[in-house]
């Protein structure tokens, strides 16, 4: 058995006993969910947990005066921001602001892997939300989560593979185990957030291009299917246009698989604006 097949059979293994290391939510990502779960939740409530953590508090700020949110009247405080949002729309948003923690690389082997998937994460992120912005009964907030957290299962195959040098060195072999095992693990790291099953299918089921649902409307494994094949635009993971022809996503979305959704002029602005919740912080 090579090393790559140990490594792979490890994983899995590890995955169906329980014992597979998973990422944890930031703390104040689970505080947030907590009150936002609570019949009795206020904005008040909210709003004071939020504020516990200055950088948190100034980059929701910044989310609700972007051009993505923003009213006529400038949102000045956190507690302004979450009367106006909404108390879900914040906690989508709040996690998805501190989702980049996760990102981080505790050495240097791991960097650069680590900077292209977040790299990569928030780009989808922000095809998402311009695709969620033109379909009907997709909200564009739960869009953008889903972009940034529909490669999570990255994370724990590189954590592991930092105790595998070999492994952490071949970057095609690594690739091919990433590939075949993150939607799979995702979908367990979901779960084990107590994330709704439309974020749970969007782990497990983004790379299933035969996917069909048997509906004709559209959810959020669409976008993120949409958003995903057309992040790879002009790289060596672009789909021809025959298998482009195959995915059902785009009929569903009523996206021309010859048009980039981000090139549109009337995409382009907000597709930057998204684009720049992320890259700012």
């Amino acid at each position: 058995m090579t090393e790559q097949e140990t490594f792979y059979n490890e994983i899995l293994a590890d995955l169906e006993n329980g014992t597979l290391v998973l990422p944890t939510l930031p703390e104040v990502a689970l505080k947030v969910r907590d009150v936002v779960d609570d019949p009795e939740a206020t904005s008040a409530k909210l709003a004071d947990i939020i504020i516990t953590d200055p950088a948190l508090s100034t980059r929701l700020l910044k989310v609700a005066n972007s051009a993505l949110y923003r009213g006529r009247v400038p949102v000045e405080s956190v507690q302004m921001a979450v009367s106006r949002l909404g108390l879900k729309m914040v906690r989508n948003l709040v996690t998805s602001l501190v989702m980049e923690q996760m990102f981080q690389a505790t050495s240097n082997r791991l960097e650069k892997r680590l900077h292209d998937l977040w790299e990569h994460s928030t780009e989808v992120a922000a095809i998402s939300q311009v695709i969620a912005a033109q379909q009907v009964g997709i909200k564009s907030d739960e869009a953008m989560l889903a972009g940034l957290i529909h490669s999570i299962g990255v994370l724990p195959i590189l954590m592991k593979a930092e105790d595998s040098p070999a492994i952490l060195q071949d970057s095609a072999q690594l690739d091919i185990l990433i590939d075949s095992l993150y939607p799979r693990i995702g979908a367990a790291i979901l779960k084990s957030w107590k994330f709704p099953e439309s974020l749970i299918a969007v782990a497990a089921e983004h790379t299933n291009y035969d996917r069909d649902t048997g509906s004709d409307e559209p959810d959020l494994v669409d976008v993120i299917q949409v958003a995903s094949i057309q992040s790879y635009t002009n790289t060596e993971k672009a789909l021809s246009e025959e298998q482009l022809e195959q995915v059902k996503a785009f009929k569903k979305l009523n996206i021309d698989t010859s048009i980039n959704v981000t090139e549109l002029e009337e995409n382009s602005a907000e597709y930057a604006e998204a684009l720049a919740l992320f890259n700012a912080m």
